[in-house]
């Protein structure tokens, strides 16, 4: 069970500053205009040994205040719902406004643990304004300053101290996972009823029909694996922009717990954002990945739809575009054999051990024929490389001179290794060390 932590708030205060420098990325949009849609912005933080997730829960569009305000109390809920840790972050320049009054109603009603963030106390002048805050009702506050990291460090020593333990459990058999994930309503459900044969889970036109994480063992045709339909969505959540925020903390936990993710996409939209955002989380959390394109017996097609198809697919997905990619149909169950078959060939290729020594003769023939660059006249030199025993494919190359090997030149080994060994639907990783 993965562990997530979701940062709420009014706009503006700061929410997106304080989740790049969780996750040491500037992934969250910073924009002082309130309103702007944004994707759902996830990442990972590592702090004292621990790794958790961290859910971004910044921008809605407003057409009025009201609006604006009954969006945010949704997002509240979903995140109060599902979080572990939830990190409520104002502003000390404004001070307790009507809406962060609102949400601290919210919040004293959970069990959750709900930490008050006061933000922007960048000098000493500002923390006898931040006392104000006591005045919501949810105890300690821990002044910060996002933009400078002031106070972050014992804010996460506390984010730390309250996160669950997650003790690892022993399972009878090792089966391998794989779960289902993808936008709302793009067929999930009746692609794994198809499989089983069964109406295992609910069907409906309504986005969200599925509440829960659903497990399915499935056993025929010489397959013996576990199946998750990724749920998390709720019928009285009908906003798009709450769906998919719900969507996306499911697949969190579920992408974790999985060895290969099935991503499914809409024949008929193509690779959306969202679509976007939960592959590049399945390639941060290192999962083989399998792209599904559901509904394509409702296309018109002639000679060149799936080649097109694919280019398009793989263009939004660069660097990493060694992805399998099936077009199936989950009503008519065109091809869902063939996406069962793949799944569990990326399974196979992702837990594969390559011989150093068919490792080394492979590479360093392509070493020879492709040095690395030389830097200030200094030689580099790769004379040997293995395999880590790692859980996902990891491989490290010794060399006289590590650190002065860039980032193309990573990019060249590891086409190398996918050229020469099948790690389609697989992200691999590479160190260089010292020889």
């Amino acid at each position: 069970m993965s562990k997530i932590v979701a940062i709420v708030g009014r706009p503006n205060v700061g929410k997106s500053t304080l989740f790049n420098r969780f996750v040491e990325s500037r992934k969250a949009i910073v924009d002082d205009v309130s309103g702007v849609t944004r994707d759902r912005i996830y990442g990972k933080c590592l702090w004292n040994g621990v790794e958790f997730s961290v859910i971004d829960t910044g921008g809605y569009v407003a057409n009025s205040d009201d609006v604006f305000e009954e969006q945010i109390r949704k997002q509240v809920h979903l995140a109060l719902e599902e979080a572990d840790v939830v990190l409520f972050v104002v502003d000390v320049e404004a001070g307790i406004t009507d809406l962060d009054a609102d949400m601290a109603i919210l919040m004293r009603r959970t069990k959750k643990p709900v930490l008050v963030v006061v933000n922007k106390v960048d000098n000493h002048q500002r923390q006898p304004d931040a006392q104000e805050f006591y005045a919501l009702g949810l105890g300690e506050i821990y002044t910060i300053s996002s933009m400078s990291g002031s106070g972050t460090g014992d804010l996460l020593d506390e984010v730390v101290k309250l996160l669950p333990d997650t003790p690892h459990v022993e399972e009878e058999e090792q089966l391998p996972k794989f779960t289902v994930v993808g936008r709302p309503n793009v067929g999930k459900s009746s692609f794994i009823n198809a499989l089983i044969g069964e109406d295992r889970n609910i069907v409906t036109d309504i986005a969200g029909t599925t509440r829960d994480a659903i497990h399915t063992r499935y056993n025929k045709f010489g397959y013996d694996f576990i199946i998750i339909d990724t749920a998390g969505l709720r019928k009285k959540a009908k906003v798009k922009e709450d769906l998919e925020f719900y969507s996306v903390l499911r697949s969190v936990r579920t992408i974790e717990e999985a060895d290969v993710s099935l991503l499914m996409i809409d024949a008929d939209r193509g690779m959306e954002a969202q679509d976007l955002n939960i592959f590049n989380l399945i390639i941060r959390n290192r999962k083989g990945v399998v792209i599904l394109v559901n509904k394509w017996d409702l296309i018109e097609k002639d000679n060149y739809t799936t080649g097109k198809f694919q280019k398009e697919i793989r263009e939004r997905l660069e660097p990493f575009s060694d992805v399998p990619i099936i077009f199936i149909s989950a009503m008519t169950k065109q091809r869902i054999h063939k996406a069962l078959e793949t799944a569990m060939h990326v399974y196979k290729s992702r837990t594969q051990k390559i011989k150093t020594s068919e490792l080394n003769e492979v590479m360093l023939n392509a070493i020879e024929a492709y040095p690395p660059p030389a830097w200030k006249g200094k030689y580099i030199k790769i004379k040997y490389c293995t395999q880590l025993p790692t859980v996902t494919p990891s491989f490290a190359f010794f060399a006289n001179l590590p650190q002065y090997i860039k980032e193309p030149y990573k990019r060249y080994l590891e086409n190398q290794l996918r050229e020469n060994f099948d790690f389609s639907g697989v992200p691999i990783q590479v160190y260089f060390r010292q020889k």
